[in-house]
């Protein structure tokens, strides 16, 4: 049961990951593609994380953590350089 549940995960996650991608190459504007770029941050921790259940390794979740916490900060950094021009006053 689990192991068809997470081949549907994947699906689902590689899916969301795929339009994403689309929105960041296509989006029409700049916070367009800074949400798609965020959401491309979620769906690769999502996808370590499956990947560590599929696996049983912890390896993958430090990974994932380590993926939010630059996301976090890139999508900051970003937007604060789109609000003011420059990043560090």
């Amino acid at each position: 049961m689990l192991s068809t549940a997470l081949i549907i995960a994947f699906t689902l996650v590689c899916a969301a990951l795929a339009m994403s991608l689309w929105r960041l190459l296509a989006g029409p504007d700049h916070p367009d593609r800074i949400l798609a770029l965020d959401t491309l941050y979620v769906n690769t921790i999502a996808l370590l994380v499956l990947l560590g259940i599929l696996l049983g390794s912890a390896l993958y979740f430090e990974a994932a953590l380590l993926i939010a916490m630059m996301g976090f900060v890139g999508t900051v950094a970003l937007c604060k350089y789109l609000l003011r021009g420059d990043i560090i006053e």
